[in-house]
């Protein structure tokens, strides 16, 4: 029996770049999921790395113009843990209002809590803890 040479991928695999185009529906998308969630323009722009009020307004006007690297993740993010909340949920309504409730598992503090503390870590854990939940780890 002759063995074949495999191709490897490298471990360090570069993650794909964001575009504009995609970062500005990235932000489109971002602002319907904070509609959907009831949140308020502090915890929007919050949720966000602490955007200003005035670019928070122009990008509820549509005018998104360049986004930095650091919201692209946080949307990444924020888009993650929206997706692992309608995997949870059959009814879109149930899963937008799970969000603001208290949740044992994050010591009696809702999944807003913990996003609202504002760190990039926030975000990273709940979307892992939601993939856990429906299974994906």
């Amino acid at each position: 029996m002759n063995l074949q040479p495999i191709t490897s991928t490298p471990a360090h695999a570069q993650n794909p770049v964001i575009t504009d185009d995609e970062a500005g529906a990235l932000a489109r998308a971002t602002i319907n999921l904070f509609k959907s969630w009831g949140l308020s323009d502090a915890q929007s722009r919050t949720l966000l790395g602490d955007m200003s009020q005035s670019t928070w307004d122009r990008w509820k006007r549509g005018d998104i113009g360049r986004v930095d690297r650091d919201r692209k993740m946080r949307m990444g993010h924020l888009m993650g843990i929206h997706k692992g909340i309608r995997h949870l949920f059959n009814e879109p309504k149930r899963g937008y209002a799970w969000v603001k409730k208290e949740n044992d598992a994050f010591e009696g503090k809702s999944a807003l809590d913990v996003m609202l503390r504002g760190e990039m870590s926030d975000l990273e854990s709940l979307r892992r803890w939601l993939n856990a939940e429906r299974g994906v780890w």
